[in-house]
């Protein structure tokens, strides 16, 4: 059974905040300025909390639930129509009740199958993944898919930052926050495009994690361990290669010839490592997706802001090429559209 994505829905918190700010809110020189700016190149990122007070204004069930809304308003969708909710995330509010469950609840959506993965970069994907199989068995019609994720919970607004390691360092540069949503149906919609292919693998056998992100209970609150770090070297040296390895897979599934591909959505990691994964991938006829020199890294909401770029612009015939590769445990995950309308 064919599935089609009928509409995106995305959200961001607060004003966008550029790298001169973060440098003068925690002091930092301009060295580290130039530093973020030539080898990272995200030049914005939003944040729900309140950098002046520091409270959070933004839980991620509220901006999820945004993005929900939106998705269903501009599919024409109502919150009955919906049977199937599956979300991706690396930062639930709470680990019970799942963050999922709160949106459905604030959307009116109520006995339904949902599904909440827990993962980062590419759980946007792995909830496209199980929403289309679901849709596909014929045993759901409507799914509403989200990817949300917030570092806010991770920012210390009190920390030296200079003071911190690297792999700590980065991490306030490279991640925002934001949510974004779509609506899959397994009839047509407006758009007519048919989401073809979804692969997601997990290949970090004998691997380090490039990425770690720690919880903290009532025992273990006061640990001397960071919450959140980043081996963005290892991310640079594994993560275009997988990129391309996901590319070459779902053009190979498909049996579409690279020539044929007219958009090409690579993982948005920072604006730099977009265009070294964008070369990687060789796609010299395919138009490149992406936003996150405009947005920051929002993790699993990234996904749902290129579908929302990329489908207004695509024509019969057009296909699409997404990726995203997620470092902590290294899973490479792809998808693969269609126009298939007018």
């Amino acid at each position: 059974m064919d599935v089609y994505l009928h509409s995106t829905g995305t959200v961001l918190p607060g004003p966008p905040i550029d790298i001169p700010t973060l440098a003068k809110m925690f002091d930092l020189p301009s060295v580290w300025e130039q530093w973020a700016d030539s080898f990272i190149d995200t030049p914005t990122r939003h944040y729900s909390v309140d950098l002046d007070s520091g409270e959070l204004r933004f839980s991620l069930a509220d901006l999820a639930t945004t993005a929900g809304e939106r998705a269903l308003a501009a599919a024409g969708a109502a919150p009955s129509d919906v049977d199937l909710v599956v979300m991706g995330t690396s930062s639930p509010d709470m680990l019970m009740p799942a963050t999922v469950n709160v949106v459905a609840d604030r959307l009116g959506i109520d006995d339904v199958a949902t599904y909440q993965l827990q993962s980062g970069c590419a759980g946007a994907i792995q909830a496209l993944d199980v929403a289309r199989r679901l849709l596909g068995s014929g045993g759901h019609r409507t799914a509403l898919v989200l990817g949300a994720d917030s570092c806010a919970k991770h920012l210390d607004l009190t920390a030296d930052v200079s003071a911190l390691p690297p792999g700590e360092q980065v991490n306030g540069v490279l991640f925002g926050d934001g949510a974004g949503a779509a609506v899959l149906r397994t009839e047509p919609g407006a758009h007519e495009v048919a989401l073809r292919w979804t692969r997601v693998r997990c290949v970090g056998h004998g691997r380090e994690p490039g990425q770690t992100l720690n919880w903290f209970g009532a025992a273990d609150r006061h640990a001397d361990r960071p919450a959140a770090i980043e081996d963005y070297q290892a991310v640079r040296d594994a993560v275009p290669p997988l990129a391309a390895e996901t590319l070459d897979e779902a053009l190979e599934a498909l049996d579409w010839d690279r020539g044929e591909l007219d958009y090409v959505l690579p993982p948005q990691l920072s604006g730099r490592m977009t265009d070294e994964i964008h070369a990687r991938l060789d796609v010299p006829d395919a138009q490149e997706v992406s936003c996150v020199r405009d947005t920051g890294n929002t993790g699993n909401a990234l996904p749902f802001f290129q579908l929302e770029r990329l489908l207004p612009r695509m024509i019969a015939g057009d296909r699409a090429v997404g990726v995203a590769i997620e470092s902590s445990k290294w899973i490479k995950a792809g998808y693969a559209l269609e126009k298939v309308g007018a």
